[in-house]
């Protein structure tokens, strides 16, 4: 036989847990008269066969028909008051989960009008927080049968709506300021993405407390990082290599850090690279621009597609592919795209 319980309760503090389901798996089996104990910071949400039936907020709650009239369709009466159902109890936290981590994986690409190349990447972390405001829709559109609905569960999810937000404001931002303006901007930034991102919690029944952007900053990728990311083409690559063989050669021909240390900086990517080949224009480094052409060349990546060559060639891939087919280039055919070694792109140059 079934047991029937006459008093529902889950006493815990929810720190990591945001539903938990009573009982966790199957059903309970409940009477009119039976109590439901919901603790300061809970909700509780009734579903029967699917369908929610009513929210309870704190207190001791004895079941009837009076507090839950949607029982009277669902169940009949046969019994004197005391008939037997099926429910299931969803107990919600209604606290605020505070000090979330966020951070951007990847850099922000934005634009940089005026400045280099005319565009920036940004890298940023900081916290924001966050409470169920309907625990109904959150249990409806989230939770579904769980047993319980922890804080990783949807951290993930909230992570990415927030950093899609932060991107469209920074984009939205720098039309009307530069990224050095922007770095100064954290409050605002951190005020109107959680302006932005409130309609997306609301529809997830959660309220967004609070966005804060720690640190924004510009990134540390180097070249050859920002090229595999496609950030940049084969020719700006080339460009910024040339320019860090440069700065070595001329300024210090012991060897050192070199230019790409600091060229992913988004804002440093185009003044590191004007700047740089500017400066050797007018100190007249003929003999240090030549080495540091051949030491560019000779950071080539092993292998190009014909875009890439094309950009470092500075011609149309069309041009590329044509010598291609006309035995002049060697390439290796993989499927319908073509690959380019760094030897066959020498041996070409050469005649």
């Amino acid at each position: 036989m079934a047991r029937i319980f006459d008093v529902v309760e889950y006493p815990s503090e929810m720190t990591d847990e945001i539903v938990h389901r009573f009982p966790e798996t199957g059903v309970a089996d409940l009477r009119l008269g039976s109590q439901v104990i919901v603790r300061e910071s809970q909700n509780v949400v009734f579903f029967r066969d699917g369908k929610a039936l009513d929210v309870l907020g704190p207190g001791r709650h004895t079941i009837t028909t009076a507090n839950i009239p949607l029982l009277v369709n669902l169940i009949g009466i046969p019994f004197g008051n005391r008939t037997p159902f099926t429910a299931e109890v969803y107990y919600v936290s209604m606290r605020e989960f505070p000090d979330r981590k966020w951070g951007t994986p990847q850099p922000i690409i934005v634009r940089n009008t005026g400045v280099g190349l005319g565009i920036a990447l940004l890298q940023g972390f900081g916290t924001y927080s966050f409470q169920v405001s309907d625990p109904q829709q959150f249990v409806t559109q989230l939770v579904g049968a769980q047993g319980a609905y922890r804080m990783s569960d949807i951290e993930t999810r909230l992570r990415t709506m927030l950093l899609s937000k932060l991107q469209d404001v920074l984009g939205e931002t720098t039309t009307q300021s530069n990224v050095l303006d922007l770095i100064g901007l954290t409050e605002e930034l951190g005020a109107a993405v959680r302006a932005k991102a409130q309609d997306d919690f609301l529809a997830l029944g959660l309220l967004l407390k609070s966005f804060y952007i720690g640190n924004l900053k510009p990134s540390d990728k180097s070249a050859e990082e920002l090229r595999q990311m496609g950030v940049l083409d084969m020719q700006t690559y080339t460009q910024l290599q040339a320019a860090d063989a440069m700065r070595e050669a001329a300024q210090n021909p012991a060897g050192g850090a070199g230019l790409t240390a600091g060229i992913g900086a988004g804002m440093g990517i185009g003044n590191v690279l004007g700047g740089t080949l500017a400066g050797m224009q007018q100190a007249g480094q003929d003999q240090a621009g030549a080495a540091g052409a051949a030491a560019a060349a000779a950071k080539l990546p092993d292998v190009m597609t014909p875009s890439e060559a094309a950009g470092f060639l500075k011609v149309s891939e069309e041009d590329v592919i044509a010598a291609i087919n006309a035995g002049e280039l060697k390439a290796r055919k993989i499927g319908s795209a073509y690959r380019i070694s760094k030897e066959a792109l020498q041996d070409f140059l050469k005649g």
